[in-house]
């Protein structure tokens, strides 16, 4: 394992013990409503739209942290398989399957080698995954464990905004804890991907709600929302300013 994998594996792991000393001392709760998931975030509702009808369909976990995409993926009808590279995270989605009463499988591996056949899954997700690996051999292993026809949705911190990034590196503000080398996307970043899903899509979330993360007043939140939501339909290229993107990768049939 290179340096940069043990070290995610590591910043993750220990994640991933110190929640579970919560949920032994009953400080949290495994059992969750779909909701807490969908609309923890703004993005995560219409992200998870883009993967389409889930019954009946293989859906990959790309990075699956606490498990609960997963499990709002297998509420959703699909046959899941949750990977990530932390073990201790695979144990917690493993656990939060049970007590969700899912089936899921659970896999420890990492995003840029994945242990799957060719075309294995019909859809593909993630969520603040892909800013941490290394963007080719991974757009390459997702093309390849895709079915022709697959959409794989990916939400990820973004770097088109310089007052954004300038907060990030100065400002203190909850939620800051990451490892030495992940930093958000940027354009160039995409180029990988965009080699293996040429018709890769991109949507910014969050411009003017990105408030959120330093002033929690949900009145001016709110506000702020509504007017992202029109503001964004209105002119899309601004999704470059915001604080989040969702991409969109299908795989083409050949």
């Amino acid at each position: 394992m290179s340096n940069r994998l043990e070290c995610e594996r590591r910043h993750h792991d220990l994640q991933a013990a110190e929640r579970a000393v919560a949920f032994r001392t009953g400080r949290a709760e495994l059992r969750f409503e779909d909701a807490a998931y969908l609309d923890h975030e703004t993005w995560i509702r219409p992200a998870f739209a883009k993967l389409g009808d889930l019954r009946d369909k293989c859906v990959l976990d790309y990075g699956c942290g606490h498990g609960m995409a997963a499990v709002v993926l297998a509420r959703a009808g699909a046959t899941v398989t949750a990977m990530d590279l932390s073990s201790g995270y695979v144990k917690e989605a493993r656990e939060r399957a049970v007590a969700n009463a899912v089936d899921i499988a659970c896999v420890t591996a990492a995003g840029e080698s994945l242990p799957f056949d060719d075309a294995s899954f019909d859809a593909v997700w993630g969520c603040a995954i892909l800013h941490h690996l290394e963007l080719g051999p991974a757009a390459r292993e997702l093309a390849r464990v895709l079915k022709p026809g697959g959409t794989a949705v990916f939400c990820e911190p973004w770097a088109g905004n310089p007052l954004l990034q300038f907060a990030r590196a100065r400002l203190p503000y909850p939620g800051k804890d990451r490892t030495a080398d992940e930093q958000p996307l940027r354009g160039r970043d995409l180029q990988p991907l965009r080699e293996a899903f040429p018709s890769l899509q991109l949507q910014g979330f969050q411009l003017l709600g990105m408030v959120r993360r330093l002033w929690g007043n949900p009145a001016v939140v709110k506000r702020c929302d509504a007017i992202d939501w029109r503001l964004l339909r209105w002119r899309p290229r601004l999704g470059n300013l915001c604080r989040y993107v969702v991409l969109t990768l299908r795989k083409g049939y050949t």
